[in-house]
């Protein structure tokens, strides 16, 4: 699987650890920005991270920062992306079963590196499961236009 993965300063080292395991693997892997810990801002990082996915360069992402919560805003911004905060198993598979999220969002300052890996994997291995969840994803499509999903015909 081809995976963007980013991180500001505080996410480099896990999500360094992240792209050497998932190229261990036979990931193709494609790293935005350094991850040496140098000082930068979490926007750059999701946009980066997520044009590429946006762009289908990638079939999904990666975003590593303090707490998640910034990348996932700023990535989600970006349309076609669906980013979300994940802090166990459950909730990555989730976010791939039912919302289709493309990107998945971690807290380098709350989860060690062994369940980002765990939490990594799930959100990789699970897929979309289509059914009554479409109906809300077009209803997402109309709001990264403009329109109130509420004018959605079923």
């Amino acid at each position: 699987m081809k995976i963007a993965i980013g991180a500001d300063h505080r996410g480099s080292n896990a999500a360094h650890q992240l792209a050497e395991k998932l190229r261990t693997e036979g990931h193709t892997v494609t790293v935005a920005g350094a991850l040496d810990g140098t000082p930068c801002d979490y926007p750059e990082r999701a946009y980066e991270v997520g044009n590429t996915v946006a762009s289908g360069n990638a079939e999904a992402g990666i975003l590593i920062c303090g707490t998640g919560i910034g990348m996932s805003i700023a990535a989600n911004k970006i349309a076609g992306i669906r980013a979300a905060v994940v802090h166990d198993e459950l909730t990555a598979e989730l976010s791939r079963t039912h919302n289709n999220a493309n990107v998945v969002c971690l807290s380098a300052d709350l989860l060690g590196q062994r369940i980002m890996e765990k939490i990594v994997d799930a959100f990789l291995g699970a897929t979309f499961q289509g059914g009554r969840h479409e109906r809300r994803l077009r209803k997402i499509s109309l709001i990264e236009k403009g329109l109130d999903p509420a004018t959605l015909a079923e």
